[in-house]
């Protein structure tokens, strides 16, 4: 074989690697679906309390919250170049956080595809579900 078949087909070889790499590491979107409303005295929360719950605990990470509806809020997290903006939905029983859109934190391959998220967006998430669980525990005392 002579040497510039060798390396093209070693390019082709690292660049699917390298592509492959890319794609396997991408981050899965984090949504929160139907977790329990909860207490630790067991009591049920009014609609009016998981409300306030939810928007305490998000205002407290520097969230804005919007409600949009009953049993719907809408959550913008603003950090330095990025935004998350997420739809929360709720009743006395369970709440859901999902994405609903960003700027800046979304994971493209090469074609303009979205593959994932930021690592950061899914920590948000949690920090964002742990604040309102706190906040129903507080709530129900």
């Amino acid at each position: 074989m002579n040497i510039p078949i060798i390396r093209t087909i070693s390019y082709a070889v690292l660049c699917l690697a390298l592509v492959s790499t890319i794609v396997s590491c991408a981050t899965p979107i984090l949504n929160v679906t139907d977790a329990p409303v909860k207490t630790l005295s067991g009591k049920e929360l009014t609609s009016d309390q998981v409300t306030k719950a939810i928007v305490l605990a998000g205002m407290g990470l520097k969230w804005e919250m919007d409600i949009a509806a009953p049993g719907h809020i809408i959550g913008t997290l603003n950090l330095r170049s990025h935004q998350a903006i997420v739809d929360i939905t709720y009743n006395t029983k369970i709440y859901s956080i999902a994405y609903k859109k960003s700027r800046g934190l979304m994971q493209v391959n090469e074609d303009g595809t979205p593959v994932g998220i930021h690592p950061n967006y899914n920590g948000w998430i949690e920090n964002l579900d742990n604040a309102i669980r706190t906040q129903f525990i507080a709530v129900g005392q």
